[in-house]
């Protein structure tokens, strides 16, 4: 292995251990390469690499600022699994499951996108644990009928995998509302919300099958300062006459 990737491995970690905190700098490069006992341009590469992969911005004259790994990148339009984004980041993480029921009684959901009335549904919440701080309540809302068992060890792994691998359901489009909203009395209690927090990010979504079956529906509600979310855009070109 390349000298500058074992440097860059070694400083990865020492950031994902948190080490090094978001908003500090990194030990200049003159200091890093005496630790090291390599040349400033081994060094460079290093942070180089550091840099691409989104774990410090370096500043001209200012030296390398280190990032807050702990922020995710959520797609807008994408729909991908809790566990498929964290397997990518390597960032530590943890699911709990806070209740899992198969019920007919949800006459709570009063929310324009729910989309069930009277159909047998599997009520699963989940805590989902990033760096050791709870960060994010799921509340997934599945069809029993398409779903005739699921676990809470399945839960805790991927729904996701066990629908597509195991059930065959073929999972593909979703539709989704962002919403900035209070904080409500069940934020408070499963998401480690920081004292001034007084809002949450929530994200409902509707998910289908190929063949256009409705099957779930989504409620995630993000503590602000952990997530952004994230889209690709192109201006559509106009024709001019």
């Amino acid at each position: 292995m390349n000298r500058y990737m074992e440097i860059f491995l070694d400083l990865e970690q020492a950031i994902l251990d948190r080490k090094y905190k978001p908003g500090e700098k990194l030990l200049s490069e003159n200091k890093l390469s005496q630790i090291y006992g390599v040349s400033r341009e081994t060094i460079r590469k290093a942070l180089l690499l550091l840099s691409e992969k989104g774990y410090i911005h370096k500043q001209q004259g200012k030296g390398s600022v280190v990032l807050d790994t702990a922020k995710m990148d959520f797609p807008i339009s994408g729909l991908t699994s809790y566990k498929e984004i964290f397997e990518e980041s390597g960032i530590s993480n943890r699911t709990r499951v806070v209740s899992l029921e198969k019920t007919t009684h949800y006459e709570n959901m009063t929310h324009d996108m729910f989309p069930f009335n009277d159909e047998e549904l599997w009520v699963l919440v989940r805590q989902r644990e990033i760096a050791g701080e709870v960060v994010l309540l799921d509340k997934d809302y599945l069809l029993a009928e398409m779903i005739p068992e699921l676990t809470k060890e399945t839960a805790e792994d991927s729904i996701y995998e066990y629908f597509e691998k195991d059930l065959g359901l073929d999972i593909s489009f979703a539709q989704k509302e962002f919403t900035v909203e209070p904080t409500t009395e069940e934020d408070r209690r499963y998401i480690d919300l920081l004292p001034n927090d007084t809002h949450v990010v929530v994200v409902r979504s509707q998910v289908f099958l190929q063949n256009a079956q409705l099957f779930q529906y989504t409620e995630s509600r993000h503590r602000l300062d952990k997530f952004k979310f994230v889209e690709f855009a192109r201006r559509k070109k106009q024709l001019h006459t």
